[in-house]
């Protein structure tokens, strides 16, 4: 291939990169909202972004169409992995969050099953905002490190008496929804259904993010509960 060639050839494939990467700025956000809803209050959501961006740039240089997958679906999955290794070299939550996790963490040891937030917030003597954001760090703390062997809400699906058909599974899941309060089902189905954003779903319930941030952290404790007390 003449020098000529090469260098045509360099710019066609740099332009290319551009375009991909200019054409799904976007998700960045998009994948930024749905991590942000789990995430507890305080973290720098620009520093994450910037990581998104990142991720998205390295998608591009590295995508390869003849393999016949869709870019945004790879470039989802890197974007997301860039957002997670920037938590886990920057451990956001502060000294007082974190002892107030672990006084939740020790009240669930604690408590019957199915635990709820109001259980909870009784037991440790923190409000029921104050639980919210204990789930949504310890939730955090689940996604930047593997956990201990059993989490706080999390359904252990390769547990013997967890060991269901996945038709099954969905009736739980289905059945857990339903027993829901009526807001904490609704942030749910607008969430993870209808793929809506904390700013979008909080234009529909004409509450504030951060409002629908913790009854969404509500839900997916509560969740997880009754799926492990049904399971």
């Amino acid at each position: 291939m003449s020098n000529v060639m090469q260098a045509y050839c360099q710019v066609t494939q740099r332009n290319q990169r551009d375009e991909l990467i200019l054409n799904h700025l976007p998700l960045v956000r998009h994948v930024l909202g749905r991590l942000s809803a789990q995430l507890p209050p305080g973290i720098d959501l620009e520093n994450l972004e910037s990581a998104g961006v990142l991720g998205l740039v390295e998608a591009a240089a590295n995508f390869d169409a003849s393999k016949n997958a869709q870019f945004k679906t790879y470039a989802y999955i890197r974007i997301r992995g860039a957002i997670l290794d920037e938590l886990r070299r920057n451990c956001p939550l502060p000294q007082h969050m974190l002892e107030m996790a672990a006084r939740v963490r020790a009240a669930h040891r604690q408590l019957p099953a199915p635990v709820t937030v109001e259980a909870l917030a009784a037991a440790t003597g923190l409000t029921t905002d104050e639980v919210a954001d204990c789930l949504a760090a310890i939730r955090l703390t689940r996604m930047v490190s593997y956990p201990a062997e059993r989490e706080l809400g999390a359904t252990r699906l390769d547990a013997p008496d967890a060991a269901m058909q996945e038709a099954e599974l969905r009736q739980v899941l289905a059945n857990a929804i339903d027993a829901l309060p009526e807001r904490e089902r609704l942030v749910v189905t607008l969430y993870f259904r209808e793929d809506l954003r904390l700013k979008e779903i909080s234009r529909v319930l004409g509450l504030s993010e951060s409002r629908v941030s913790r009854i969404l952290n509500a839900a997916l404790f509560n969740l997880g509960e009754l799926m492990r007390d049904r399971a």
